[in-house]
């Protein structure tokens, strides 16, 4: 196999976690001066989601991210390289992903209605008209989705990828909590922020118990 298709498995996750971290970035962080930006982190969280998901199969294999693949007799060199591919192939569609994955890894999102109807939304927001509350559908699909499909897969968490050093897990945290959001907590998260700070502000006492409970398991694990 050539060297480029067997690196491109790592770098198809590199670049999707990149995106992660720009839609998270969009969504939580944004500036009122930029019209679309809620739009753009909505786009960008359903290209992470193709992207991560394509890396996982490309783990198995890089072809089988391809659902055409060039002719032989169409290529001139002995091995079928990036150039062929690019020219030639054609990569699974976003809404045939989910069965791909599990044919080829066993793995099964955790609610393939989200995706599916994400993808409406993306589609929605890319070739017909910008629809309501797409800063709220989008975060949830950051963390009810890729969240628990970046964890199954290699251990990580979406609350670790902050844009850049400015950002802190204070101002993230600050965001979710309001907005009742259910997120994993990793490690280094639970060791930096103060979840037992009285200045946090829970907005309901279930969602803080099931902050808590997840802390509880997580100092368990551990320990």
């Amino acid at each position: 196999m050539n060297k480029e298709l067997k690196n491109m498995a790592e770098k198809m996750k590199r670049l999707g976690l990149a995106a992660l971290s720009q839609a998270r970035y969009n969504l939580h962080f944004m500036d009122f001066h930029s019209e679309f930006e809620s739009e753009l982190g909505a786009l960008q969280a359903a290209h992470t989601a193709e992207i991560l998901i394509k890396a996982r199969i490309a783990e198995e294999h890089p072809l089988l991210i391809f659902e055409k693949l060039p002719h032989s007799s169409s290529i001139d060199e002995q091995l079928l390289d990036f150039k062929h591919l690019f020219k030639n192939a054609r990569t699974i569609q976003y809404s045939d992903l989910p069965e791909r994955l599990w044919a080829t890894t066993g793995i099964k999102l955790k609610d393939i209605d989200l995706y599916r109807q994400f993808g409406y939304l993306r589609n929605s927001i890319q070739h017909f008209a910008v629809p309501d509350s797409v800063d709220v559908s989008a975060i949830d699909f950051i963390y009810k989705l890729i969240d628990p499909f970046i964890n199954d897969c290699w251990g990580l968490y979406a609350v670790d990828y902050l844009s850049s050093e400015t950002e802190t897990y204070e101002h993230l945290m600050e965001g979710l909590i309001e907005s009742k959001i259910d997120f994993l907590i990793s490690p280094n998260l639970a060791k930096e922020y103060d979840f037992e700070s009285p200045y946090i502000k829970w907005p309901s006492n279930n969602y803080k118990q099931r902050v808590e409970k997840q802390l509880f398991q997580l100092k368990n694990k551990l320990n």
